[in-house]
C-alpha cells in the first residue's frame, strides 16, 4: 500500500495509448486500493484474466542461435517501466526499456538473421513507445523485422508493430485502437464527504494545474487536450511512416480508435 500514491500519480500523469476497457480495469483496481481494499491474487486474476501468466509463459520461448530468428515478446500492458503495471496486474507486461534492450541485443548478435515481435497487447502508456518504434525502423536497415499478432495488437502495441517491415495477424486476431487519451480525477466531493479539505501551497502559475482536489478548469483542460493531441499526432506520423501511407490515411482509415478483425485490418 505504500506505493499507492506513486502508482496513482503515474496512472493519471501520462497520456495512454491503450484500449479503454483495459484502462478502466486498472482504474477499478486502484479505486478499491484507495478505499483500503487490497485485492488478492485470485481477485486480480479475475479482473485482468490470464494475460500476465500467458505472457510469462510465452516469454520463455524467445530463442537465439546460429542462423536463428530472435523472437521478442510484446505482451500485456506496455509501460516504460513495469513497476506500475506489475503492482496492479502482476508480472507479464512489456517494458519499453526492456524491449529496446532486447532489440539492441538481437541487432548486435551476428547469429540472428531476423527478428519477430510476438504481439498480444492492448497497448499502454505512451512514454518510451516512440523510441522503440524508431529503434525498430533503424534495425530494418540491416535485419528483417516482422510483427506477428496473436491475437491482439492495439494502440501502443500497434504503434510499435507499425514500425516493422511486415505485420502478420492470425485469422481470429484484432488490430487497431489508434488514438491517445488521458484522465483527470476530481476527488473533491469524495474528500468533502470525509471531512477533508486540501490546501495546495505552490510556486508557479501552473504548478498545481490539473490537481485532483478540484474540478479541471478550462485552461487546464485545454492544455491536457493539447498534450493528448501532440501524442496522437506522433502516433499518426509513426503509422504513416511505418505503413507507407499518408498521415491523413493513418488518421482516418485506421479506425480513429476502433479495433478491427484480421481481414479488415489487412484491407485498411
Amino acid at each position: 500500500m505504500h506505493n499507492l500514491p506513486r502508482i496513482i500519480s503515474a496512472f493519471v500523469g501520462q497520456p495512454w495509448a491503450i484500449m479503454p476497457v483495459t484502462l478502466a480495469t486498472m482504474r477499478m483496481v486502484l479505486s478499491r486500493w484507495a478505499e483500503g481494499t487490497r485485492l488478492t491474487p485470485d481477485e486480480i486474476q479475475a479482473a485482468v484474466g490470464d494475460a500476465p501468466q500467458a505472457a510469462a509463459e510465452r516469454r520463455e520461448r524467445s530463442t537465439s542461435g546460429p542462423g536463428s530468428v530472435a523472437v521478442i515478446p510484446v505482451l500485456g500492458i506496455i509501460s516504460q517501466r513495469m513497476a506500475l503495471v506489475d503492482d496492479i496486474s502482476g508480472p507479464g507486461g512489456t517494458s519499453t526499456e526492456r524491449l529496446e534492450n532486447q532489440i539492441n541485443a538481437a541487432m548486435a548478435d551476428d547469429t540472428v538473421g531476423a527478428i519477430v515481435l510476438d504481439v498480444d497487447s492492448p497497448g499502454g502508456g505512451v512514454y518510451g513507445v516512440a523510441e522503440v518504434a524508431n529503434r525498430i525502423r533503424a534495425a530494418r536497415e540491416s535485419k528483417r523485422v516482422v510483427a506477428v499478432v496473436n491475437s491482439l495488437c492495439a494502440s501502443a502495441a500497434f504503434w510499435i508493430a507499425s514500425a516493422c517491415d511486415e505485420i502478420v495477424i492470425t485469422e481470429g486476431g484484432e488490430m487497431g485502437s489508434v488514438g491517445v487519451y488521458g484522465a483527470h480525477e476530481d476527488i473533491s466531493k469524495y474528500l468533502e464527504d470525509l471531512g477533508v479539505k486540501v490546501t495546495l501551497i505552490s510556486a508557479g502559475k501552473y504548478k498545481v494545474e490539473g490537481n485532483p482536489y478540484e474540478p479541471l478548469g478550462e485552461d487546464a483542460l485545454a492544455f491536457q487536450k493539447q498534450r493528448v493531441d501532440e501524442y496522437a499526432a506522433m502516433f499518426h506520423q509513426a503509422l504513416a511512416k511505418g505503413r507507407n501511407v499518408s498521415v491523413a490515411t493513418a488518421r482516418t482509415t485506421f479506425g480513429e480508435g476502433r479495433t478491427f478483425g484480421a481481414q479488415e485490418s489487412v484491407d485498411r
